[in-house]
This record gives C-alpha cells, sequence and structure tokens, in this order.
C-alpha cells in the first residue's frame, strides 16, 4: 500500500476574467491528478514553471485545499481529517519551502525558528534523537545533521547565506522526525553549486532518516539525479509517470520529450 495516495485531485481558482482557464473566470491549477508515493522512495515532480507542481505539493499537505478529489496518508484521509487530527498528521508531513530568504522569520534566532514545530505541537518528536532530548539538544542534532554548527543556534537569519538558509529550513522540516517531506523547489533560488550540495545533502538524509520525498523541480537533471520515479506535468495534469532511468531514456510522452532536449548537455572536456 502507498504511503500517499492521490486520487482525481482538482484545484479551481475563480480569476474573474473570462479570458483564462475554461472561459468561465475559473483556471485549473491541478486538473484530476492521481499519483501513488510508496514509502522511502523520492518521487521527483517536474515541469514547466505555472503548472500546478506547488499547488498539488501544497494540496497533498492541506496548506491548499483542494476542489476535489482525495488525499490518503498513511491510512488517513487528510481532506476529511479535523483540525485536531490534521495537526496529528501534520507532525508526519512536512515542507521545505523554495524561498530560504523568505521561509524563515528574521525576528527569531535560529534556535527558535527550528524549535518552533516542538512547541506548536507541544510535544517532542517521537522517535530518534529529538525524542530522547530537550529542544536545544534537538537542535544542535538536527543542525549538525544538515551540516551546519551549533554556533548558529543564537543567531538570525541574515547572518547566513542562502544556502545556510535552506539547511536551516530542511532542519526545521525534520525536527518532528516527518514521514514525509515534499520539497518545493529548494534549490531554484540557488547558484548551481550550492544547490548541487543541498540535493546531495538531500539524498542523504533521505537514506539516513527513512524518509519518503516528493521533490518538486522544473530541472530535469536534477530530478533525474535525486529520484527513484519521475512524474512528468504540464499544465495541471500528469503526462506521464515512471522510474527514472525509464523517463529520462526511453520517454513515451512528447512534452516529456521536449522538456529532456530543452536540458543543456554538458561541455566536452579539454583536451
Amino acid at each position: 500500500m502507498p504511503l500517499v495516495e492521490i486520487r482525481n485531485l482538482v484545484k479551481v481558482y475563480q480569476t474573474g476574467q473570462g479570458v483564462f482557464g475554461d472561459g468561465r473566470g475559473q483556471l485549473r491549477a491541478v486538473n484530476g491528478v492521481s499519483l501513488d508515493i510508496h514509502a522511502g522512495e523520492t518521487l521527483g515532480l517536474v515541469g514547466e514553471s505555472g503548472c500546478g507542481k506547488t499547488t498539488l505539493g501544497r494540496m497533498i499537505l492541506r496548506l491548499v485545499e483542494p476542489t476535489s478529489g482525495s488525499v490518503n496518508f498513511d491510512g488517513n484521509d487528510v481532506l476529511a481529517a479535523t483540525p485536531a487530527e490534521m495537526r496529528r498528521l501534520r507532525r508526519h508531513m512536512q515542507i521545505v519551502f523554495q524561498d530560504p530568504f523568505a521561509s524563515l522569520n528574521p525576528r527569531m534566532r535560529i534556535e527558535e525558528i527550528i524549535t518552533e514545530p516542538l512547541r506548536i505541537h507541544a510535544a517532542r518528536a517521537e522517535n530518534g534523537d529529538a525524542g530522547h532530548a530537550g529542544p536545544r539538544e534537538a537542535a544542535r542534532n538536527m543542525l549538525r545533521a544538515v551540516g551546519l554548527d551549533e554556533s548558529a543556534l543564537a543567531r538570525y537569519p541574515h547572518e547566513f547565506s542562502g544556502g545556510q538558509r535552506q539547511r536551516i529550513g530542511i532542519a526545521r522540516a525534520l525536527i518532528l522526525r516527518p514521514r514525509f517531506v515534499v520539497c518545493d523547489e529548494p534549490v531554484s533560488a540557488l547558484d548551481v553549486s550550492v544547490g548541487a550540495q543541498i540535493v546531495n545533502l538531500l539524498k542523504e538524509l533521505q537514506r539516513q532518516f527513512g524518509l519518503t520525498l516528493l521533490f518538486i523541480s522544473h530541472s530535469m537533471p536534477v530530478v533525474r539525479y535525486l529520484s527513484d520515479r519521475i512524474a512528468v506535468m504540464r499544465r495541471g495534469v500528469i503526462v506521464e509517470v515512471g522510474a527514472s532511468e525509464q523517463i529520462t531514456s526511453q520517454p513515451a510522452h512528447e512534452y516529456t520529450r521536449s522538456l529532456l532536449a530543452a536540458t543543456p548537455e554538458p561541455a566536452p572536456a579539454s583536451s
């Protein structure tokens, strides 16, 4: 049984202008998406900007309310959950946001930022180091896991680079030891070398903590490197799903082929 089951998920926005969407003042950002995400895997969700990837990721976590459809997490109906039930579920379902500059409160010290989920849920994490330590020690352990020194705890977000801020955002997402994490374009705001470090970090953390990841990106090379399977999204619809190797070597859909064709080839090594 998949850890996450998504069936016929739809999100319609009222635009107020008939020029958009279906001609009746509506925009279908996500249009009937069905996906399974299996425990322990990384599913890459790839497509052009504006195709509905972020909306889909946030609907899975119920940060955006779907218009229709269903989301099932580990046997729990996410969309039917009460606020109390949703709070319990969110301990196991977290998100890493795209913009490391906007996603951290500039008025909070790093220790406060990382331990905030523990305070919100009024409990310590259920297992691992965070389950046996106080919030400060849990934050120290998580900082070490993401490659930062514990001296960061007393500092503020503006004192860190973009890549370091994204590591802090990852630490915050993992402090409760979730089972499932949505990574919403976590490297698109970073330069290439720093982004590669974050991708490698996510790969290591996925192995270390047994995470299940939905990795959202517009970059086919990044998705190909990180993902076990790839889902290709276009205009709110999943057009193709398959093993990473299959999608990148034998794409079945014309749109997937166009994404691969648009991927720059590495420059040949100079002799």
